[in-house]
Protein backbone atom coordinates (compact mmCIF):
# COMPACT_ATOMS: atom_id res chain seq x y z
CA UNK A 1 0.00 0.00 0.00
CA UNK A 2 2.71 2.40 0.71
CA UNK A 3 4.49 2.45 -2.48
CA UNK A 4 0.34 2.91 -4.00
CA UNK A 5 0.45 5.95 -2.02
CA UNK A 6 3.92 7.25 -2.51
CA UNK A 7 2.97 6.88 -6.49
CA UNK A 8 -0.20 8.63 -6.01
CA UNK A 9 1.63 11.40 -4.11
CA UNK A 10 4.58 11.69 -6.56
CA UNK A 11 1.86 12.58 -9.37
CA UNK A 12 0.27 14.63 -7.34
CA UNK A 13 3.27 16.73 -6.31
CA UNK A 14 3.85 16.82 -9.90
CA UNK A 15 0.66 17.97 -10.61
CA UNK A 16 0.61 20.42 -8.01
CA UNK A 17 3.48 22.43 -10.14
CA UNK A 18 1.12 22.77 -13.21
CA UNK A 19 -1.31 23.82 -10.94
CA UNK A 20 0.49 25.97 -9.26
CA UNK A 21 1.58 27.76 -12.05
CA UNK A 22 -1.86 28.43 -13.16
CA UNK A 23 -2.69 29.80 -10.04
CA UNK A 24 0.10 32.41 -10.27
CA UNK A 25 -2.19 34.03 -13.25
CA UNK A 26 -4.67 34.74 -10.28
CA UNK A 27 -2.55 35.30 -7.41
CA UNK A 28 0.87 37.21 -8.79
CA UNK A 29 -1.45 39.08 -11.09
CA UNK A 30 -3.34 40.42 -8.24
CA UNK A 31 -1.05 43.71 -7.40
CA UNK A 32 -1.15 44.52 -11.18
CA UNK A 33 -4.78 43.96 -11.46
CA UNK A 34 -5.89 45.78 -7.90
CA UNK A 35 -3.61 48.61 -9.23
CA UNK A 36 -5.07 49.29 -12.70
CA UNK A 37 -8.73 48.18 -12.75
CA UNK A 38 -11.02 48.89 -10.67
CA UNK A 39 -12.86 46.40 -7.83
CA UNK A 40 -15.95 46.95 -10.08
CA UNK A 41 -13.51 45.96 -12.92
CA UNK A 42 -12.47 42.84 -11.25
CA UNK A 43 -15.71 41.98 -9.98
CA UNK A 44 -16.75 41.63 -13.92
CA UNK A 45 -13.46 39.75 -14.88
CA UNK A 46 -14.67 37.16 -11.75
CA UNK A 47 -17.96 37.02 -13.50
CA UNK A 48 -16.87 36.20 -17.03
CA UNK A 49 -13.80 33.60 -15.19
CA UNK A 50 -16.96 31.79 -14.05
CA UNK A 51 -18.61 31.70 -17.39
CA UNK A 52 -15.56 30.80 -19.05
CA UNK A 53 -14.91 27.80 -16.65
CA UNK A 54 -18.76 26.61 -16.23
CA UNK A 55 -20.23 26.94 -20.24
CA UNK A 56 -16.74 24.65 -20.57
CA UNK A 57 -17.16 22.25 -17.82
CA UNK A 58 -20.76 21.57 -19.30
CA UNK A 59 -20.33 21.60 -22.94
CA UNK A 60 -17.24 18.71 -22.38
CA UNK A 61 -20.46 16.51 -21.19
CA UNK A 62 -18.20 14.18 -18.89
CA UNK A 63 -16.22 12.97 -21.50
CA UNK A 64 -12.88 13.73 -20.04
CA UNK A 65 -14.58 11.36 -16.75
CA UNK A 66 -15.14 8.87 -19.55
CA UNK A 67 -12.03 8.55 -20.99
CA UNK A 68 -9.70 8.13 -17.52
CA UNK A 69 -12.76 5.36 -16.90
CA UNK A 70 -12.92 3.41 -20.22
CA UNK A 71 -9.39 3.03 -20.84
CA UNK A 72 -8.53 1.17 -17.85
CA UNK A 73 -11.20 -1.56 -18.34
CA UNK A 74 -10.18 -4.67 -20.30
CA UNK A 75 -12.99 -4.83 -22.50
CA UNK A 76 -11.73 -1.40 -24.46
CA UNK A 77 -7.93 -1.80 -23.74
CA UNK A 78 -7.55 -2.83 -27.32
CA UNK A 79 -9.38 0.16 -28.43
CA UNK A 80 -8.28 2.71 -26.53
CA UNK A 81 -6.87 4.60 -30.00
CA UNK A 82 -10.42 4.85 -31.57
CA UNK A 83 -11.81 5.63 -27.87
CA UNK A 84 -9.88 8.77 -28.06
CA UNK A 85 -10.46 9.86 -32.07
CA UNK A 86 -14.44 9.20 -31.54
CA UNK A 87 -14.68 11.36 -28.46
CA UNK A 88 -12.41 14.03 -29.67
CA UNK A 89 -14.45 14.26 -32.85
CA UNK A 90 -17.12 14.32 -31.05
CA UNK A 91 -16.35 17.18 -28.51
CA UNK A 92 -14.77 18.98 -31.76
CA UNK A 93 -18.36 19.26 -32.69
CA UNK A 94 -19.76 20.67 -29.67
CA UNK A 95 -16.81 22.71 -29.49
CA UNK A 96 -17.43 24.27 -33.26
CA UNK A 97 -20.99 24.34 -32.99
CA UNK A 98 -21.24 26.25 -29.83
CA UNK A 99 -18.78 28.42 -30.40
CA UNK A 100 -20.87 29.25 -33.51
CA UNK A 101 -23.99 30.09 -31.31
CA UNK A 102 -21.96 32.15 -29.11
CA UNK A 103 -20.60 34.29 -31.79
CA UNK A 104 -24.07 34.82 -33.04
CA UNK A 105 -25.64 35.43 -29.61
CA UNK A 106 -22.95 37.39 -27.80
CA UNK A 107 -24.94 40.40 -28.44
CA UNK A 108 -28.04 39.36 -26.73
CA UNK A 109 -26.60 37.79 -24.11
CA UNK A 110 -24.72 41.59 -23.35
CA UNK A 111 -27.65 42.87 -22.96
CA UNK A 112 -28.30 41.14 -19.78
CA UNK A 113 -25.98 43.41 -18.34
CA UNK A 114 -25.30 46.99 -17.97
CA UNK A 115 -22.77 47.70 -20.45
CA UNK A 116 -23.81 45.77 -23.68
CA UNK A 117 -21.46 47.16 -26.01
CA UNK A 118 -18.54 46.47 -23.97
CA UNK A 119 -19.73 43.16 -22.87
CA UNK A 120 -20.26 42.28 -26.84
CA UNK A 121 -16.89 41.52 -27.35
CA UNK A 122 -16.47 39.84 -24.12
CA UNK A 123 -18.35 37.20 -24.62
CA UNK A 124 -17.06 36.59 -27.95
CA UNK A 125 -13.62 36.34 -26.81
CA UNK A 126 -14.95 34.12 -23.71
CA UNK A 127 -16.61 31.83 -26.40
CA UNK A 128 -13.51 31.52 -28.54
CA UNK A 129 -12.09 30.24 -25.05
CA UNK A 130 -14.20 27.93 -23.99
CA UNK A 131 -13.76 25.61 -27.83
CA UNK A 132 -10.11 25.62 -26.76
CA UNK A 133 -10.66 24.56 -23.27
CA UNK A 134 -13.06 21.64 -24.19
CA UNK A 135 -10.34 20.36 -26.57
CA UNK A 136 -7.13 20.87 -24.33
CA UNK A 137 -9.17 19.00 -21.58
CA UNK A 138 -9.37 16.07 -23.43
CA UNK A 139 -5.96 15.94 -24.24
CA UNK A 140 -5.02 16.78 -20.52
CA UNK A 141 -7.05 13.78 -19.35
CA UNK A 142 -5.01 11.80 -21.97
CA UNK A 143 -1.88 12.51 -20.22
CA UNK A 144 -3.49 11.64 -16.89
CA UNK A 145 -4.86 8.21 -17.92
CA UNK A 146 -1.19 7.97 -18.87
CA UNK A 147 0.51 9.22 -16.02
CA UNK A 148 2.47 10.95 -17.95
CA UNK A 149 2.52 13.86 -14.89
CA UNK A 150 5.59 16.09 -16.33
CA UNK A 151 4.33 16.67 -19.61
CA UNK A 152 1.03 17.64 -17.94
CA UNK A 153 2.91 20.29 -15.40
CA UNK A 154 5.26 21.56 -18.36
CA UNK A 155 2.47 22.14 -20.67
CA UNK A 156 0.63 24.01 -18.19
CA UNK A 157 3.88 26.21 -17.12
CA UNK A 158 4.28 27.25 -20.47
CA UNK A 159 0.83 28.45 -21.14
CA UNK A 160 0.88 30.31 -17.79
CA UNK A 161 3.90 31.68 -18.98
CA UNK A 162 2.65 33.19 -22.09
CA UNK A 163 -0.41 34.21 -20.45
CA UNK A 164 1.51 36.38 -17.50
CA UNK A 165 3.17 38.18 -20.01
CA UNK A 166 0.56 39.42 -22.13
CA UNK A 167 -1.39 39.99 -18.89
CA UNK A 168 1.33 42.47 -17.94
CA UNK A 169 1.61 43.94 -21.57
CA UNK A 170 -2.24 44.24 -22.16
CA UNK A 171 -3.17 45.40 -18.89
CA UNK A 172 -0.47 47.55 -17.73
CA UNK A 173 1.37 49.22 -20.93
CA UNK A 174 -2.03 48.93 -23.20
CA UNK A 175 -4.24 49.30 -20.69
CA UNK A 176 -7.07 47.42 -22.10
CA UNK A 177 -8.41 46.36 -18.91
CA UNK A 178 -10.63 43.27 -19.02
CA UNK A 179 -10.26 42.58 -22.40
CA UNK A 180 -6.81 42.36 -22.63
CA UNK A 181 -6.99 39.84 -19.71
CA UNK A 182 -9.26 37.74 -22.09
CA UNK A 183 -6.94 38.28 -24.80
CA UNK A 184 -4.09 36.74 -22.70
CA UNK A 185 -6.29 33.81 -22.18
CA UNK A 186 -7.18 32.65 -25.83
CA UNK A 187 -3.36 33.34 -26.87
CA UNK A 188 -2.26 30.56 -23.38
CA UNK A 189 -4.82 28.40 -24.55
CA UNK A 190 -3.91 28.10 -28.11
CA UNK A 191 -0.70 27.46 -27.66
CA UNK A 192 -1.33 24.83 -25.22
CA UNK A 193 -3.63 23.54 -28.37
CA UNK A 194 -0.43 23.67 -30.55
CA UNK A 195 1.55 21.63 -27.84
CA UNK A 196 -0.66 19.12 -27.37
CA UNK A 197 -2.37 18.21 -30.54
CA UNK A 198 0.90 16.80 -32.05
CA UNK A 199 1.48 14.77 -28.79
CA UNK A 200 -2.26 13.41 -29.43
CA UNK A 201 -2.10 12.51 -32.96
CA UNK A 202 0.09 8.90 -32.19
CA UNK A 203 -2.72 8.52 -29.32
CA UNK A 204 -5.25 8.24 -32.43
CA UNK A 205 -6.62 6.45 -35.01
CA UNK A 206 -8.94 7.82 -37.64
CA UNK A 207 -12.08 5.06 -36.96
CA UNK A 208 -15.01 6.49 -35.37
CA UNK A 209 -17.12 4.38 -33.02
CA UNK A 210 -20.70 4.94 -32.55
CA UNK A 211 -20.93 2.29 -29.92
CA UNK A 212 -17.91 3.57 -27.81
CA UNK A 213 -19.39 7.26 -27.87
CA UNK A 214 -22.89 5.76 -26.53
CA UNK A 215 -21.10 3.85 -23.64
CA UNK A 216 -18.72 7.19 -23.15
CA UNK A 217 -22.14 9.18 -23.15
CA UNK A 218 -24.13 7.23 -21.18
CA UNK A 219 -20.93 7.34 -18.22
CA UNK A 220 -20.34 10.90 -18.69
CA UNK A 221 -24.68 12.24 -19.09
CA UNK A 222 -24.85 12.35 -15.47
CA UNK A 223 -21.49 14.33 -14.91
CA UNK A 224 -22.85 17.01 -17.23
CA UNK A 225 -25.38 17.94 -14.47
CA UNK A 226 -22.91 16.94 -11.44
CA UNK A 227 -20.06 19.52 -13.33
CA UNK A 228 -23.42 21.84 -13.74
CA UNK A 229 -24.32 21.98 -10.23
CA UNK A 230 -20.72 22.17 -9.17
CA UNK A 231 -19.75 24.77 -10.94
CA UNK A 232 -23.02 26.51 -9.70
CA UNK A 233 -22.09 25.56 -5.87
CA UNK A 234 -18.61 26.76 -6.47
CA UNK A 235 -19.04 30.17 -8.16
CA UNK A 236 -22.76 30.43 -8.52
CA UNK A 237 -23.05 33.34 -5.70
CA UNK A 238 -21.35 35.76 -8.01
CA UNK A 239 -24.46 35.95 -10.25
CA UNK A 240 -26.13 36.12 -7.28
CA UNK A 241 -24.16 38.88 -5.25
CA UNK A 242 -24.08 41.03 -8.52
CA UNK A 243 -27.82 40.61 -8.52
CA UNK A 244 -28.68 41.58 -5.05
CA UNK A 245 -25.34 43.95 -4.28
CA UNK A 246 -22.99 44.79 -7.31
CA UNK A 247 -19.98 44.24 -9.00
CA UNK A 248 -17.85 45.83 -5.85
CA UNK A 249 -19.08 43.06 -3.93
CA UNK A 250 -18.45 40.75 -6.38
CA UNK A 251 -14.90 41.97 -6.81
CA UNK A 252 -14.06 41.98 -3.04
CA UNK A 253 -15.60 38.17 -2.52
CA UNK A 254 -13.99 37.37 -5.74
CA UNK A 255 -10.50 38.55 -4.19
CA UNK A 256 -10.98 36.14 -1.05
CA UNK A 257 -11.94 33.02 -2.64
CA UNK A 258 -8.98 33.60 -5.65
CA UNK A 259 -6.80 33.39 -1.97
CA UNK A 260 -8.43 30.92 -0.40
CA UNK A 261 -8.48 28.87 -3.46
CA UNK A 262 -5.11 28.67 -3.50
CA UNK A 263 -6.12 25.64 -1.39
CA UNK A 264 -8.36 24.00 -3.80
CA UNK A 265 -5.43 24.23 -6.65
CA UNK A 266 -1.98 23.50 -5.09
CA UNK A 267 -3.40 20.61 -3.25
CA UNK A 268 -6.88 19.21 -3.88
CA UNK A 269 -7.31 19.84 -8.06
CA UNK A 270 -3.38 18.47 -7.80
CA UNK A 271 -4.10 15.34 -5.69
CA UNK A 272 -7.49 14.57 -7.63
CA UNK A 273 -5.67 14.41 -11.03
CA UNK A 274 -3.52 11.57 -9.83
CA UNK A 275 -6.38 9.93 -7.24
CA UNK A 276 -8.90 8.88 -9.75
CA UNK A 277 -6.13 7.19 -12.38
CA UNK A 278 -4.72 5.21 -9.17
CA UNK A 279 -8.11 4.30 -7.84
CA UNK A 280 -9.31 2.66 -11.03
CA UNK A 281 -6.31 0.54 -11.09
CA UNK A 282 -5.82 -0.82 -7.77
CA UNK A 283 -9.76 -1.32 -7.28
CA UNK A 284 -10.69 -5.08 -6.47
CA UNK A 285 -7.27 -5.61 -5.36
CA UNK A 286 -5.74 -6.77 -1.94
CA UNK A 287 -5.76 -3.79 0.12
CA UNK A 288 -7.43 -1.39 -1.52
CA UNK A 289 -10.15 -0.43 0.68
CA UNK A 290 -7.29 0.29 3.38
CA UNK A 291 -5.89 2.24 0.59
CA UNK A 292 -8.82 4.76 -0.25
CA UNK A 293 -9.45 4.68 3.47
CA UNK A 294 -5.60 5.98 4.28
CA UNK A 295 -5.43 8.50 1.32
CA UNK A 296 -8.64 10.55 2.72
CA UNK A 297 -7.08 10.55 6.39
CA UNK A 298 -3.50 11.69 5.06
CA UNK A 299 -5.21 14.28 2.64
CA UNK A 300 -7.46 15.93 5.17
CA UNK A 301 -4.41 16.49 7.40
CA UNK A 302 -2.46 18.42 4.68
CA UNK A 303 -5.81 20.24 4.26
CA UNK A 304 -6.34 21.18 7.63
CA UNK A 305 -2.75 21.72 8.44
CA UNK A 306 -2.63 23.88 5.18
CA UNK A 307 -6.01 25.49 5.35
CA UNK A 308 -5.53 26.30 9.00
CA UNK A 309 -1.90 27.92 7.65
CA UNK A 310 -3.72 30.25 5.08
CA UNK A 311 -6.46 31.03 7.33
CA UNK A 312 -4.31 32.71 10.08
CA UNK A 313 -2.03 34.85 7.61
CA UNK A 314 -5.04 35.75 5.12
CA UNK A 315 -5.57 39.16 5.89
CA UNK A 316 -2.14 39.52 5.71
CA UNK A 317 -1.81 38.24 2.26
CA UNK A 318 -4.19 40.50 1.06
CA UNK A 319 -3.05 43.40 2.55
CA UNK A 320 0.31 42.40 0.72
CA UNK A 321 -1.23 41.35 -2.69
CA UNK A 322 -4.09 44.24 -3.09
CA UNK A 323 -1.92 48.07 -3.74
CA UNK A 324 -5.41 49.03 -3.54
CA UNK A 325 -7.16 49.56 0.42
CA UNK A 326 -10.01 49.39 -1.38
CA UNK A 327 -9.68 45.16 -1.70
CA UNK A 328 -8.35 44.48 2.03
CA UNK A 329 -11.91 43.73 3.36
CA UNK A 330 -12.04 40.63 1.43
CA UNK A 331 -9.93 38.88 4.15
CA UNK A 332 -13.34 38.19 5.77
CA UNK A 333 -14.66 35.74 3.31
CA UNK A 334 -11.39 33.44 3.48
CA UNK A 335 -11.65 31.05 6.43
CA UNK A 336 -15.44 30.14 5.17
CA UNK A 337 -14.41 29.08 2.32
CA UNK A 338 -11.18 27.45 3.04
CA UNK A 339 -13.05 24.84 5.41
CA UNK A 340 -16.08 25.17 2.74
CA UNK A 341 -12.84 23.33 0.60
CA UNK A 342 -11.93 21.32 3.47
CA UNK A 343 -14.95 19.41 3.07
CA UNK A 344 -14.97 19.66 -0.61
CA UNK A 345 -11.31 18.22 -1.29
CA UNK A 346 -13.05 14.63 1.85
CA UNK A 347 -16.11 14.42 -0.48
CA UNK A 348 -14.19 13.84 -3.26
CA UNK A 349 -12.16 10.78 -1.96
CA UNK A 350 -15.71 9.76 -0.44
CA UNK A 351 -17.09 9.68 -3.77
CA UNK A 352 -14.55 6.84 -5.00
CA UNK A 353 -17.22 3.89 -4.51
CA UNK A 354 -19.89 6.25 -6.44
CA UNK A 355 -16.94 6.27 -9.32
CA UNK A 356 -15.85 2.69 -8.95
CA UNK A 357 -19.33 0.95 -9.11
CA UNK A 358 -20.58 3.65 -11.96
CA UNK A 359 -23.03 4.94 -10.06
CA UNK A 360 -22.52 8.62 -11.49
CA UNK A 361 -25.63 9.48 -11.29
CA UNK A 362 -25.97 9.48 -7.72
CA UNK A 363 -23.20 12.42 -7.93
CA UNK A 364 -24.99 14.33 -9.53
CA UNK A 365 -28.12 13.82 -7.22
CA UNK A 366 -26.03 14.98 -4.61
CA UNK A 367 -24.23 18.03 -6.15
CA UNK A 368 -27.82 19.33 -7.97
CA UNK A 369 -29.69 18.95 -4.25
CA UNK A 370 -26.35 21.15 -2.60
CA UNK A 371 -26.52 23.68 -5.63
CA UNK A 372 -30.34 23.96 -4.46
CA UNK A 373 -29.65 24.60 -1.36
CA UNK A 374 -26.43 26.84 -2.10
CA UNK A 375 -28.73 29.15 -4.46
CA UNK A 376 -31.61 29.31 -1.44
CA UNK A 377 -29.03 30.17 1.41
CA UNK A 378 -27.40 32.99 -1.19
CA UNK A 379 -30.99 34.07 -1.65
CA UNK A 380 -31.66 34.01 2.15
CA UNK A 381 -28.22 35.03 3.63
CA UNK A 382 -26.94 37.64 1.36
CA UNK A 383 -29.31 40.66 1.66
CA UNK A 384 -28.47 41.20 5.24
CA UNK A 385 -24.45 39.78 5.38
CA UNK A 386 -23.46 40.42 1.71
CA UNK A 387 -20.29 38.70 1.13
CA UNK A 388 -19.88 36.61 4.05
CA UNK A 389 -23.57 35.46 3.97
CA UNK A 390 -22.25 33.96 0.28
CA UNK A 391 -19.41 32.48 1.82
CA UNK A 392 -21.61 31.06 4.97
CA UNK A 393 -24.06 29.78 2.23
CA UNK A 394 -21.12 28.06 0.41
CA UNK A 395 -19.54 26.32 3.93
CA UNK A 396 -23.21 25.02 4.93
CA UNK A 397 -23.47 23.43 0.86
CA UNK A 398 -19.88 21.86 0.48
CA UNK A 399 -21.00 20.28 4.64
CA UNK A 400 -24.03 18.94 3.61
CA UNK A 401 -22.85 17.89 -0.19
CA UNK A 402 -19.76 15.46 2.00
CA UNK A 403 -22.14 14.04 4.74
CA UNK A 404 -24.71 13.09 1.30
CA UNK A 405 -22.07 11.72 -0.72
CA UNK A 406 -20.31 9.79 2.13
CA UNK A 407 -23.97 7.91 3.26
CA UNK A 408 -24.47 7.40 -0.45
CA UNK A 409 -21.29 5.96 -2.01
CA UNK A 410 -20.97 3.34 0.84
CA UNK A 411 -24.21 2.04 0.06
CA UNK A 412 -22.63 0.21 -2.97
CA UNK A 413 -19.15 0.57 -1.98
CA UNK A 414 -18.25 0.64 2.10
CA UNK A 415 -14.68 2.00 2.61
CA UNK A 416 -13.75 1.63 6.36
CA UNK A 417 -12.99 5.60 6.66
CA UNK A 418 -11.08 7.08 9.83
CA UNK A 419 -13.70 9.30 10.95
CA UNK A 420 -13.04 9.70 14.35
CA UNK A 421 -9.29 11.37 13.24
CA UNK A 422 -11.47 13.43 10.40
CA UNK A 423 -13.52 14.86 13.50
CA UNK A 424 -10.35 14.98 15.65
CA UNK A 425 -8.29 16.90 13.43
CA UNK A 426 -11.36 19.47 12.28
CA UNK A 427 -12.02 20.31 16.32
CA UNK A 428 -8.12 20.59 16.83
CA UNK A 429 -8.04 22.97 13.52
CA UNK A 430 -11.11 25.02 14.38
CA UNK A 431 -10.51 25.54 17.84
CA UNK A 432 -6.45 26.77 16.87
CA UNK A 433 -8.08 28.88 14.75
CA UNK A 434 -10.84 30.70 17.04
CA UNK A 435 -7.63 31.23 19.57
CA UNK A 436 -5.85 32.76 17.35
CA UNK A 437 -7.97 35.39 16.82
CA UNK A 438 -7.61 36.69 20.25
CA UNK A 439 -4.15 38.12 18.83
CA UNK A 440 -5.54 40.43 16.20
CA UNK A 441 -4.58 43.50 19.10
CA UNK A 442 -1.04 42.83 19.52
CA UNK A 443 1.73 44.15 17.45
CA UNK A 444 2.60 42.56 14.32
CA UNK A 445 5.77 40.71 15.15
CA UNK A 446 4.83 39.39 18.33
CA UNK A 447 1.65 38.14 16.42
CA UNK A 448 3.19 36.71 13.25
CA UNK A 449 5.25 34.69 16.24
CA UNK A 450 1.95 33.28 17.66
CA UNK A 451 0.36 32.41 14.53
CA UNK A 452 3.68 30.35 13.86
CA UNK A 453 3.79 28.39 16.97
CA UNK A 454 -0.15 27.31 16.33
CA UNK A 455 0.37 26.12 12.87
CA UNK A 456 3.95 24.05 13.84
CA UNK A 457 1.74 22.73 17.01
CA UNK A 458 -1.33 21.11 14.64
CA UNK A 459 0.63 17.87 14.40
CA UNK A 460 1.79 17.21 17.40
CA UNK A 461 -1.17 18.82 19.19
CA UNK A 462 -3.07 15.14 17.91
CA UNK A 463 -0.22 13.00 19.11
CA UNK A 464 -1.72 12.63 22.35
CA UNK A 465 -4.99 12.31 21.15
CA UNK A 466 -4.26 8.44 19.92
CA UNK A 467 -4.12 10.00 16.14
CA UNK A 468 -1.07 8.00 14.54
CA UNK A 469 -0.61 4.43 14.57
CA UNK A 470 2.22 2.74 15.30
CA UNK A 471 3.64 2.19 12.20
CA UNK A 472 3.23 5.98 10.80
CA UNK A 473 5.54 6.86 14.05
CA UNK A 474 7.78 4.72 13.33
CA UNK A 475 7.35 6.26 8.93
CA UNK A 476 7.77 9.50 10.69
CA UNK A 477 11.06 9.03 12.78
CA UNK A 478 12.84 7.37 9.97
CA UNK A 479 11.91 10.03 7.87
CA UNK A 480 12.98 12.36 10.49
CA UNK A 481 16.67 10.63 10.71
CA UNK A 482 17.22 10.49 6.89
CA UNK A 483 16.28 14.30 6.85
CA UNK A 484 18.66 15.50 9.41
CA UNK A 485 21.35 12.39 9.51
CA UNK A 486 20.68 12.31 13.57
CA UNK A 487 20.60 8.50 13.49
CA UNK A 488 24.13 7.93 11.69
CA UNK A 489 25.54 10.45 14.36
CA UNK A 490 24.35 8.35 16.99
CA UNK A 491 26.08 5.26 15.60
CA UNK A 492 29.33 7.13 15.49
CA UNK A 493 29.33 8.26 18.84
Amino acid sequence: MLTRIKATLKHSVIYSIGNIATKLIGIVLLPLYTKHITVSEYGVLGILEITIMILTQVLILGQSQALLRFRDLEEYKAKRKSILFTIFIFLFGIGFISNLLGQNLASPISSLFFQPSQFTIYFKLCFYIIFLRIINNLFLSVLRAKEKSVFYATANIIKIAIILGFNIYFVAFAKIGVKGILYSYLIGDGLLFLILFPNMISEMIPKFDSKILRAALTFGFPLIFTSLAGMLLNMGDRYILKLLIDYKEVGLYNLGYKVAGVLNVFLIQSFSLALLPMAYKIYGKKGDKRYYSKMQTYFVFVLLWAGLSLSLFGKELIRILALNPDYWVAYQVVPYIILAYIFSGAKYIASLGLYLKRKTKYIAYNTIGAAILNIGLNFLLIPKYKMIGAAIATLISFVVLFFATYFVSNRFYKIPYENMKFLKMLVLAVVLFSLSTLTASLNILPRILIKIAVIISFPFILYPFNFYEPIEIDRIKQGWYKLTGLRKKKIKS
